[in-house]
């Protein structure tokens, strides 16, 4: 009960919806969050965000601390987290810049390497550019600037295959970014409270974490904690949090890793509003830690509102 006391007093807002690709699985995080605070009892209102009406919506609330569901644009650029700034009104998760920062798979993969963090190698190409003339090599993984949840990823074989998976992602924004595609064992990392969660194993059918796989598949799987020995899980969760840092992300986040053939950790990139539905990897990671999603969220709330004395599981 400690938990709820702690929080049972506020007025909370949940904030889903958006106009980004993210749109529909930012509602389902977002109810589901809505749900189970609800259910045990607590205040809280539940704001499908519109684009255009933001700033009018943020400037007439009357709420106490803000959970922020709101994947892609709008939630994971900053834009919503600078306008409770601008409120006063405290907020889940990272501030606009590390937010801003994460979102941007260009800007937070320099920030990596800064402090000696492996990632992919790539290149950058634009959507005026001669992709013809690429010197690329096969297979590799194809995914836009500004995206989550895999949209517009995809992993090309061939050179067959290559223009018409990069138009699909130029779809999505104007840049795009050419991975080397890495062979090894796909991690994800969820962080809360500045502290590694278990490591998580993503296993696919077509050994590629893209949206179908995410959201749509039945044969994905999740090995919880993944199969790994002690020092190489103690390598990945330290990897996990010096990138968390890196970015300046804070109270929690999830890292997608690489864990290559030669034992190599490649770090591709960090979420700062990770989902939270049936099929999300945040509360999975949490669940084997021993905390519901009750209290996963309730973690989540008091980082917000008591960012001086975070209480840790």
């Amino acid at each position: 009960m400690e938990l709820f006391d702690r929080i049972k007093n506020h007025r909370i807002g949940v904030f889903a919806g958006g106009n980004s690709n993210e749109r529909e699985i930012s509602l389902k995080s977002g109810i589901a969050v809505f749900e189970v605070l609800r259910e045990a009892g607590l205040n809280c209102e539940f704001f499908n965000v519109d684009e255009n009406t933001l700033e009018e919506l943020i400037a007439r609330i009357d709420i106490d601390v803000a959970f922020i569901a709101l994947h892609g644009r709008l939630g994971e650029d900053g834009t919503i987290q600078q306008l409770f700034e601008n409120r006063k009104i405290p907020y889940t998760g990272s501030g606009p810049e590390a937010s801003a920062l994460a979102l941007d798979k260009i800007v937070s993969k320099k920030k990596f390497k800064e402090v000696d963090l492996a990632v992919p190698e790539h290149i950058i190409v634009r959507e005026q550019d001669n992709v013809l003339m690429l010197d690329i090599e096969y297979p590799c993984i194809i995914k836009p600037r500004y995206e989550g949840s895999s949209v517009g990823l995809s992993v090309v074989l061939s050179k067959d295959g290559f223009c018409d998976s990069i138009k699909n992602t130029f779809q999505f924004g104007k840049e795009a970014i050419l991975e080397k595609f890495i062979f090894g064992k796909e991690l994800t990392v969820g962080i809360l409270n500045e502290e590694a969660l278990p490591v998580i194993e993503v296993i696919t059918s077509s050994g590629i974490y893209d949206f179908y796989a995410k959201y749509k598949s039945d044969e994905t799987r999740y090995i919880v904690p993944a199969d790994l020995n002690d020092e190489c899980c103690k390598r990945v969760k330290e990897t996990a949090i010096k990138a968390h840092k890196i970015l300046g992300c804070c109270h929690f986040s999830r890292v997608d890793l690489i864990l290559a053939e030669d034992g190599s950790i490649f770090v591709l990139e960090v979420n700062t509003i990770p989902g939270l539905t049936q099929r999300s990897l945040l509360p999975l990671a949490a669940k084997a830690a021993g905390l519901d999603f009750f209290n996963l969220c309730a973690n989540m709330l008091i980082g917000a509102v008591d960012k001086e004395s975070l209480l840790l599981y």
